[in-house]
């Protein structure tokens, strides 16, 4: 039997879908709906909130704020059903470096 079939977490479909638009150097997406239990739109089985690092050279130039309706565009199915809230830090990797330096 297969597995290659069955169809991707709502986590899975994040990282794809940045991965093929960005090339991001670095990406993690967590789930933190655990966090969320008994809220507002926080949905049984979790899935539902989410925290973003996404880190891709693409940003270059562009404000905090466009690199967030950036992901949020990308993102702009997965924003309009199954996940309530996200959470993301958006860098280039010069900018990771310099964080990273304590600059």
């Amino acid at each position: 039997m297969c597995d290659d079939l069955a169809p991707m977490s709502i986590a899975q479909t994040i990282q794809r879908k940045i991965n093929d638009r960005l090339s991001p150097s670095r990406l993690e997406v967590k789930d933190e709906s655990h966090l969320h239990a008994g809220h507002a739109g926080a949905r049984e089985g979790g899935e539902s909130h989410f925290r973003l690092l996404v880190v891709s050279a693409q940003f270059e130039g562009l404000s905090r704020v466009a690199r967030q309706r950036l992901i949020n565009d990308i993102l702009r199915e997965e924003l309009a059903g199954p996940v309530h809230a996200l959470a993301m830090k958006t860098a280039t990797p010069e900018e990771m470096q310099d964080e990273a330096a304590g600059a």
